[in-house]
């Protein structure tokens, strides 16, 4: 049975008039960063809260990009949102808009159009290949030609716009030698046909832009997940803020805040600026600075940065230092000169096309002026000028890198890595020294079960444990695989306070020292006991053995941290790595990795923090966890999905191997023009057959490239 359902005109046109006005349901408006969400559990409840506020029509988490999109109204202040998350534990701030990522679609298009017309060109062209002659080959040609230079006109410009560049500035790159042999193989074609040529070459200029912009969409997928990490630091400070005018509390722009304001925060609401606590006392989460995430209580006078988050509140403090003054803006200042400094490494296929271009264009002059001076015939001049041109046309010099590129960085996401750089594979191969952040990256915290609990104790606490969510709530699970769970009546999960249940008519809980009146950070409360529970940090499972592994392979590693140097040394200890940097702050972390490479060094950092994104960007390459910051992530080269620390090694191991795969394309390039530039400039190879040629060596680099899986 088939049900149909109608809508009335009105609803359609309000439908249309909604969407129009970027209002519907599933239209976001908005964009919240959620820092601390990890799980499924997070997701069902930010998404609840959310659709319980007023105005919010839709919402969604990403869970991967820590970010939630909201449907709302548009303009809408989303501050009561942020306070809604905050109250159930959330951290959330307002992402600025988007600074915009490579969209090939464009290039799609140009490809597709490129290779539609050198199909039917290539039609026309079997015709007159199989005998027409005359009039009928006249007119295949005439049409060939209303085909061939329209499409080859615009789907070639890319190339053209950057040689066009690369000319105004007096140099030469590799699209300069494409375009001209482009534009001279459809000159030749349209004089030959005007003059009924019995040769034309629209398909050879249309074949060589197919391929060639094969290569340029294969670059544009690398490019796509790249994303600057000075924008994202940056979106982490918040849009408004909470100022304290004759006693009210006023909702303003970030940029309206001077020295001396008194600002207001929420508990769980990270610190717009610098400035001093005017509230008796606060807990600070000071990670974004230091990378530990041991709360730190302070006092009334004593000084807050931007960045850290304020745990408890609602608090005052005023302001000392704002706008570009303000340690957030530094360090987005810092991430910008980094990327700079980075974005200055040129691809192996650049610096081969800096060699390359001046020669393909003396070899095709030569052959042109040498056939002229010989023979007198400039029409056969120019015809081996074109082929030479051709033939040597940087297809496969082209393909070599993005081709590899694309297989291999398909297999390490099938793999668990994500790869977000289109020359991080380069860069990759070519690291001699590891530098990893230590929490997050290689330790994990954990809760540490007192010796002296009792097994009936124990099995409350597991059971405690199982009922939770909470990260530091699981990590007690695997201390107490081997003790049995104890029936519990009534549990129940405190958001952002912990878990209660009944044990025999005994109350029991598990959660923060501040929710059992502890001054604990975290507790087991029995009855009227209170069991507290040391927060501890550990190293990974397969920490060890991936420092090992590094160091088998002639990789020193170092540690670096924000921690004491105790913890620090301690946690070296057991991993058993080479150098060990304590007690290091951003700025610190970032001159300890430029001083490296200034002497010689390729630095590989790998870190999860916010304090940890100056390095991430100014190293040679990066990579950071999945469950890292956002901001990290995105200044990282690579992000490990997986979640397994150990993908990095196979992230090396592949990027060694896809080097070696560019190196043998390069290889084969050369041996390519090796052989067909001495045919070309004899006189044996017409622009069609170049054309042809290119093509096979743009096959042999693509079939090459695909040994790298």
């Amino acid at each position: 049975m088939s049900v149909t359902t109608t809508v009335c005109p009105g609803c359609a046109g309000t439908d249309r008039e909604l969407r129009a006005a970027g209002r519907m349901p599933d239209v976001p408006t908005h964009d919240l960063i959620l820092p601390t969400i990890h799980c499924l559990d997070c997701m069902r409840r930010v998404e609840t809260a959310l659709l319980q506020q007023p105005g919010v029509t839709a919402a969604r988490v990403n869970l991967s990009r820590k970010r939630v999109a909201i449907a709302a109204e548009p303009g809408t202040d989303p501050a009561p949102w942020i306070a809604a998350l905050n109250a159930i534990g959330f951290e959330a701030h307002e992402a600025r808009a988007a600074s915009g990522t490579a969209n090939d679609s464009g290039l799609v298009l140009r490809l597709g159009i490129a290779g539609f017309a050198m199909m039917n060109v290539t039609l026309l062209s079997v015709a007159v290949w199989s005998g027409a002659s005359d009039a009928t080959r006249d007119l295949f040609h005439w049409i060939a030609a209303l085909i061939a230079i329209p499409a080859a006109l615009y789907c070639a410009q890319p190339f053209f716009d950057s040689a066009r560049g690369a000319l105004s500035r007096w140099q030469l790159n590799m699209d300069v030698p494409i375009s001209l042999a482009i534009i001279l193989a459809c000159a030749l074609s349209l004089y030959e046909t005007m003059n009924s040529g019995a040769h034309a070459y629209f398909d050879a200029a249309l074949s060589l832009t197919f391929f060639l912009l094969g290569g340029r969409v294969l670059e544009a997928r690398m490019r796509s997940t790249a994303r600057s990490a000075a924008s994202d630091l940056a979106a982490l400070e918040p849009r408004r803020v909470t100022r304290i005018e004759d006693g009210e509390r006023i909702s303003r722009s970030i940029d309206e805040i001077v020295v001396c304001d008194q600002l207001c925060l929420a508990a769980g609401s990270r610190v717009p600026v610098d400035g001093m606590l005017v509230s008796d006392s606060v807990q600070l989460d000071r990670s974004a600075l230091t990378g530990e995430s041991e709360p730190v209580s302070i006092t009334e006078g004593s000084p807050v940065s931007a960045g850290e988050v304020a745990l408890t509140g609602p608090v005052t403090i005023e302001a000392s230092a704002v706008g570009e003054a303000s340690s957030l803006r530094r360090m987005v200042q810092l991430a910008s000169m980094a990327e700079a400094a980075r974005n200055r490494y040129t691809a192996l296929a650049d610096r081969a096309a800096k060699l390359y271009a001046p020669l393909v264009h003396g070899l095709s002059f030569a052959a042109f002026v040498g056939w002229a001076w010989a023979t007198g015939d400039f029409h056969k001049a120019a015809m081996i000028a074109i082929s030479t041109l051709i033939i040597t046309c940087p297809c496969a010099l082209g393909l070599a890198v993005p081709a590899v590129s694309t297989v291999a960085t398909g297999r390490l996401f099938r793999m668990g890595v994500l790869v977000k750089s289109e020359t991080a594979l380069e860069r990759l191969a070519e690291i001699d020294t590891v530098f990893f952040d230590k929490t997050g990256t290689l330790t994990e915290s954990a809760l540490d079960i007192p010796d002296e609990l009792e097994p009936s104790d124990r099995a409350i606490l597991k059971t405690l444990a199982s009922a939770s969510m909470h990260p530091l709530s699981r990590s007690l699970l695997p201390a107490l695989e081997d003790i049995p769970e104890t029936p519990l009546d009534h549990i129940e999960e405190h958001t952002g306070q912990g878990v209660s249940a009944m044990a025999d008519k005994t109350p029991v809980c598990l959660g923060s020292g501040a929710w059992l009146g502890t001054a604990a950070g975290t507790a087991l409360r029995i009855g009227e006991r209170v069991i507290p529970l040391t927060r501890i940090e550990r190293p990974l499972p397969e920490a060890r053995n991936l420092v090992e592994t590094l160091q088998a392979q002639g990789l020193p590693v170092h540690l670096l941290t924000g921690d004491t140097v105790g913890n620090a040394e301690r946690t070296a200890q057991k991993l058993g790595v080479d150098a060990v940097h304590a007690g290091m702050t951003p700025d610190e972390k970032l001159a300890l990795v430029e001083k490296t490479q200034t002497k010689g060094a390729r630095v590989l950092m790998v870190g999860d923090g916010l304090n940890d994104t100056l390095a991430l960007t100014a190293a040679w390459a990066s990579m950071a966890p999945g469950a890292a910051l956002e901001a990290s992530q995105n200044a990282a080269d690579a992000v490990i999905l997986s979640g397994r620390m150990a993908a990095m090694v196979d992230a090396l191991r592949v990027a060694r191997s896809a080097r070696r795969r560019i190196l043998e394309n390069f290889g084969l390039a050369a041996t390519y023009n090796a052989i067909s530039i001495p045919l070309a400039l004899a006189g044996f190879a017409t622009p069609l057959m170049a054309a042809l040629a290119m093509s096979t060596s743009s096959i042999l680099v693509t079939l090459n490239a695909l040994r790298a899986r």
